[in-house]
């Protein structure tokens, strides 16, 4: 039988976002003491306690006051308090107009919300500044590849190891310049090269995964998947990527436990459509669309679970709700072709029934059992409305008819039984029809591979 199912837009498991020369590997077993220094790992709200009571101390030094305040300044925009970090930051800069650490923070904190051209002239600024420190370019590279400008990325990033080789950062983020170009066995030659000098770097290890995974080496993936969270088993993002892979490979349970675990460290609505997805692989629409549901709900402008919400409502047979959801995702993202090639077919579909049910369409409108003419239940119009459910209640009836006459040759009574059974199945039908997690199509199949069973015999 055809497939029915549209395509779903696909999710980049890639997490650019992350990109950063101020990461640092997650070691959930330590509790070293916090210290006001860069690349700190304490956490955002006991490094602002160590770095204020180093500035708060009268016996601080001019010098290690300003350094903390830079500190304080990252912490706080770890924490989303944006305009406080800008803030210490031009303070810093009022006191010592020339400390490119200061430049290097403020592009920092610019690149992570967004604005990658105020970033650009901070991070030029501090380059002028320090033209021989590494952490400059790597800075302004993660810039370049916020922007798309992968080359002028990579240019930077070389820089960066031409002053630093041993930069097990700037050869992570290079990785990922490569791979934003689609050159994936670079990007995974730079990972290597990284994880073979910080072994303990959880995020160099799922975005090697991602490329592996765009190279079809599914286990080499998973494993990459698995030792960032081993590594690191408190970013939901992670759990989420070993999900998308064992999807990929037809593990939907699997990839749900997984994507249950993303979700019960946050609710994002990345993470419900990819569980949603998963749920409509196996024909669990109404879970998918619940998930979509609370996708859209966190974020009512996020297109990709329209698009795939309205493959789900298809797939229940609901075109008017599928066109809906199609109408939606197209508006929202015009060059998205998946979702344009979504919502024309699904419009072709119900003109095409628009005939079949109004009897203009002689050559296909008795294709369904009965007389969709006359069709007054709602089950027998989602039958009529649709040609693929219209085709298995054909279908349906013929290897009814067949199996009736195989029992009528030997048995009368297996007729008798097998007509009762098949009067049930209708009544059931009737009755569940637009109940929550009753799926008509599927149990149309499973009465056709019963029927057919019973003809065989």
């Amino acid at each position: 039988m055809r497939s029915l199912a549209l395509p779903l837009a696909a999710t980049a498991v890639f997490a650019m976002a992350n990109l950063s020369s101020m990461a640092a590997s997650a070691d959930p077993a330590a509790s070293p003491p916090v210290v006001c220094a860069a690349l700190s790992p304490a956490e955002p709200a006991k490094l602002l306690a160590s770095c204020t009571a180093i500035i708060d101390n009268p016996a601080t030094s001019e010098a290690d006051r300003l350094d903390a305040r830079i500190t304080r300044a990252g912490a706080l925009a770890d924490v989303g308090q944006t305009g406080k970090a800008l803030a210490e930051i031009d303070a810093v800069v009022a006191k010592d107009p020339n400390r490119a650490r200061a430049f290097r923070a403020r592009g920092e904190i610019l690149r992570q919300g967004g604005k990658t051209a105020a970033a650009l002239d901070a991070l030029n600024r501090a380059i002028s500044l320090e033209p021989d420190n590494a952490d400059g370019y790597e800075d302004r590279a993660n810039a370049f590849n916020n922007a798309g400008k992968y080359d002028r990325a990579i240019e930077d990033y070389n820089e960066a190891l031409r002053l630093r080789p041993d930069f097990a950062q700037a050869l992570s983020d290079r990785g990922a310049a490569w791979y934003f170009k689609g050159e994936y066995q670079k990007a995974i030659a730079d990972y290597d090269e990284a994880i073979r000098l910080d072994p303990n770097n959880a995020r160099t290890y799922t975005n090697r995964g991602t490329a592996y995974g765009k190279l079809g080496r599914a286990e080499l993936a998973l494993q990459d998947d698995t030792a960032a969270i081993r590594i690191d088993p408190t970013e939901p993002e992670f759990f989420d990527n070993r999900g998308l892979h064992l999807a990929n490979n037809g593990d939907h349970a699997g990839a749900i436990a997984d994507y249950d675990q993303a979700i019960k460290m946050r609710r994002d609505p990345k993470f419900l459509t990819d569980r949603g997805d998963s749920w409509q692989a196996i024909k669990q629409y109404d879970g998918a669309i619940a998930d979509y549901d609370a996708a859209l709900k966190l974020d009512p402008k996020f297109q990709r679970a329209y698009n795939n919400r309205g493959a789900a409502w298809r797939g229940k047979g609901d075109r008017t709700r599928a066109l809906r959801d199609y109408d939606e995702a197209v508006r929202l993202d015009p060059s998205d072709a998946t979702a344009t090639d979504n919502r024309k077919t699904v419009a072709l579909e119900i003109e095409r029934l628009g005939d079949l049910t109004s009897g203009k369409n002689t050559s296909v409108k008795n294709l369904a059992s009965f007389n969709c003419a006359s069709a007054n239940r709602p089950v027998e119009k989602a039958i009529c409305a649709d040609p693929d459910l219209a085709q298995l209640d054909r279908d349906m009836n013929d290897a009814f008819l067949k199996a009736i006459a195989a029992a009528e040759s030997g048995n009368h009574r297996a007729a008798l039984a097998l007509t009762r059974q098949q009067r049930d199945f209708i009544t059931r039908r009737n009755v569940s029809f637009g109940r929550h997690g009753y799926d008509l199509r599927q149990a149309m199949e499973e009465r056709l591979d019963k029927l057919n069973g019973v003809a065989r015999q």
